[in-house]
């Protein structure tokens, strides 16, 4: 019985053992195997993170002034040179340019822009450019360069301006009849003069120019003219505005507005007041102008001025003024006033009483260059 109950033992003894190694053996099997699988499976990989999108380049100031206007006739203006803003201007391509700035520098006298900085060494006068030029752009962009003087320089030059008064035109050669003949200028002879301005050099100032000159702020070279007509009497739309369009030259129509507001005939037609309703005699049958309060004057001429939809400049009426009508001038917001006081305007000169060349019938082209060369 002992012997048997060994063998029964060393019987169990070696089951146990199979089957240890039977399930060591599994294991090491699905180690091998699954190292194996390991091993011929592709590396895993991250999946890609999407880059993130880059920031659009800002735009340039020009960019952006001609983004915002989207519209082909803009023009982004540029300006150099010293004191120069560093800001584009927005001008338009089919009209003339608006409001160009007139920069201050300590000690020194604007001298205007131009389009070379060669130019503006030179002040080449036919080159400079203002309110009497048309945009004309470049891929939609120009740039302008600032010219300076000195006072002295400013002051030698001695310039006198000029600013001529016409009326009415008559294309009679033996003029007309009445007793405002001598009003009408020959169209003919106001063809002559306006040739005469345009082909031998003259610079047009704008109205802003004219004031920053008065102020000794301005350099405007000795050969300058200001052309207007006043009361917008219709030959001057039938006659003279032809003439004008013809040779491209800068003029004011000075308009009663109670009498007309019509849009302006040409993109080189100014619309300036002449007052709203005080073109008329007042009680002691001078002008109204110096019959009426400072505030009734102000009254008049802010309703002109919102009909012309600008202030600046203003002609009296028949010429007449007084202390109070300049008073009434300042107080609605304008900052000069034409006479017909004889004389050229200066450094220094009354802005509020501006003195004319005056044009009547019979003055033909001798006559205009004896007054402005």
């Amino acid at each position: 019985m002992a012997s048997g109950g060994k063998r029964r033992g060393r019987v169990a003894l070696i089951i146990s053992l199979a089957a240890v190694l039977v399930v060591g053996g599994g294991a090491a099997a699905y180690l091998l195997l699954n190292r194996g699988a390991a091993e011929a499976a592709p590396a895993r990989t991250e999946s890609p993170r999407p880059e993130p999108s880059p920031s659009p380049t800002p735009l340039t100031a020009v960019e952006q002034l001609l983004a915002d206007a989207d519209n082909p006739l803009a023009c982004a203006v540029s300006f150099a040179g010293e004191g120069a803003p560093a800001d584009p201007q927005l001008q338009w391509q089919n009209g003339l340019y608006v409001a160009l700035p007139i920069p201050a520098v300590a000690g020194k006298v604007f001298a205007g822009w131009y389009p070379t900085a060669a130019d503006a060494a030179a002040f080449t006068p036919e080159a400079r450019v203002n309110g009497a030029h048309p945009v004309v752009c470049d891929d939609q962009r120009i740039e302008l360069f600032a010219a300076w003087k000195t006072p002295e320089e400013n002051a030698a030059e001695g310039t006198r301006v000029p600013i001529l008064m016409y009326h009415q035109f008559t294309s009679n050669p033996d003029g007309e009849t009445g007793w405002l003949r001598g009003n009408y200028a020959y169209i003919g002879d106001f063809d002559a003069q306006m040739n005469h301005i345009a082909t031998t050099g003259f610079y047009l100032p704008t109205w802003d120019e004219l004031s920053a000159f008065i102020d000794g702020r301005l350099f405007l070279p000795a050969r300058s003219v200001i052309i207007t007509d006043d009361d917008a009497d219709q030959s001057w739309f039938d006659l003279a505005v032809p003439v004008i369009d013809k040779y491209r030259l800068l003029s004011t129509s000075f308009m009663i507005t109670a009498y007309r507001t019509d849009p302006p005939p040409s993109i080189y037609v100014l619309r300036r007041s002449h007052t709203n309703d005080m073109h008329q005699a007042g009680e002691n049958g001078k002008g109204r102008m110096v019959n009426w309060t400072a505030d009734q004057i102000a009254a008049d001429l802010n309703a002109s001025g919102d009909v012309l939809g600008v202030r600046e400049v203003m002609a009296y009426p028949f010429g007449h003024y007084n202390d109070t009508a300049k008073q009434g001038v300042a107080q609605a917001g304008f900052e000069m006033a034409r006479t017909i006081e004889p004389g050229y305007v200066q450094i220094g000169t009354d802005k509020l009483a501006l003195p004319v060349v005056r044009i009547d019938y019979g003055m033909g082209l001798d006559a205009l260059v004896s007054r402005i060369g």
